[in-house]
């Protein structure tokens, strides 16, 4: 696998950062490449070297947070749900500039609300294989109730936390949602 250029890698974060912050600020639709440039003090012309445009930008923003919660999801499903979401909880507040805009925005249109329903259907994905079929206690309910149930639930607790200022930290979360989810799935 190619090195990447430390100076590349920079300037990358340096404009994902850029539109975050210009996200939080006013809507993505408001926002020029320009403004991007500025707030990431580059040229135009750098970020056309490296996006095709603002939703490209945005879309590969998107795309590395996704893949980071994918990742988690590999080695998560083997633990028991308190310990499973605690690094999830973790991540949340690490990153609570990007999920605060993407999660907390007062615009249901555009780039957050598709962010929701992805992170939605990438937790869906993940509870699919944690569904109790064998104690019984879900012997009536449908997958589809269930999945949606689970994880609406669960985005709807995140956004909840992170629009209230985390007012609990990740451990505590972990244990209320994990205890929770357990009782659901």
């Amino acid at each position: 696998m190619a090195k990447v250029d430390r100076r590349i890698v920079k300037t990358q974060e340096s404009l994902k950062k850029a539109v975050i912050e210009l996200m939080s600020e006013k809507s993505f639709d408001e926002i020029t490449i320009q403004d991007i440039a500025d707030r990431a003090n580059v040229n135009r012309g750098t970020i056309y070297l490296h996006y095709q445009d603002k939703y490209d930008l945005l879309d590969k923003l998107i795309e590395t947070h996704l893949n980071e919660i994918g990742e988690m999801e590999k080695w998560a499903c083997e633990m028991d749900w308190v310990d499973a979401l605690v690094p999830y909880f973790e991540y949340f507040e690490n990153n609570y500039l990007f999920f605060s805009t993407m999660l907390a925005s007062k615009d249901a249109k555009g780039a957050p609300s598709s962010f929701r329903k992805r992170l939605l259907a990438s937790f869906m994905e993940g509870f699919k294989d944690e569904i109790d079929r064998e104690s019984g206690k879900n012997t009536d309910l449908s997958d589809d109730v269930l999945l949606q149930y689970a994880g609406t639930a669960y985005v709807g607790v995140i956004e909840w936390w992170i629009r209230n200022g985390m007012p609990y930290p990740p451990k505590v979360m972990a244990k209320q949602v994990g205890t929770l989810l357990g009782r659901s799935l």
